[in-house]
């Protein structure tokens, strides 16, 4: 153990030893520890928050059912299963896939479409402390999202190397 505060703070969020995990970390918190609404869909939808996570793509438009657990990031007997429930609620259905007669398309139905786009006000819901922004805050935040977003290289398995103390780097 050392002495020394700066070697004992590095990586700690705010401790500035690298800004940009520090950033990322409180962004973070703030999204699943202030701004977390999944809580809040599974109970007023009366199911798993996976499941309304299917039914919220499925309302986006018919799919396949291997492309829907692809998208899910599961395998195809679970989703099966997950589909099976979300049928007898009466939220979708299986309906034949014009462009492969031997394979069938899920679709959400009014229920189910009603139910996504509940799903999706509870999510949409900021954290009461956006209200309070300044406009300008609100705008340069708005700003920088988009700005992140725009970045078409993020594949997330590389790790830039920071900026190295004194270096003046470019925003």
């Amino acid at each position: 153990m050392t002495n020394d505060p700066s070697a004992r703070d590095a990586g700690r969020p705010g401790s500035g030893a690298d800004p940009v995990r520090d950033t990322w970390k409180r962004m973070h918190e703030l999204f699943f520890a202030h701004g977390d609404r999944r809580r809040e869909v599974t109970e007023a939808l009366g199911m798993s928050f996976f499941r309304a996570k299917a039914l919220r793509r499925v309302a986006r438009g018919p799919v396949a059912l291997r492309d829907l657990a692809s998208e899910l990031l599961t395998d195809r007997p679970y989703t099966t299963l997950v589909v099976d429930d979300l049928t007898e609620r009466g939220l979708v259905e299986r309906i034949p896939n014009p462009s492969d007669r031997r394979s069938k398309l899920v679709r959400a139905t009014e229920a189910g479409l009603a139910a996504a786009a509940r799903a999706e006000h509870i999510l949409g819901t900021p954290p009461a402390a956006m209200y309070d922004l300044p406009p300008d805050d609100l705008a340069a935040l708005d700003r920088i999202i988009g700005r992140i977003l725009a970045d078409p290289g993020d594949g997330g398995d590389e790790q830039p190397t920071p900026p190295s103390p004194g270096s003046s780097a470019e925003f």
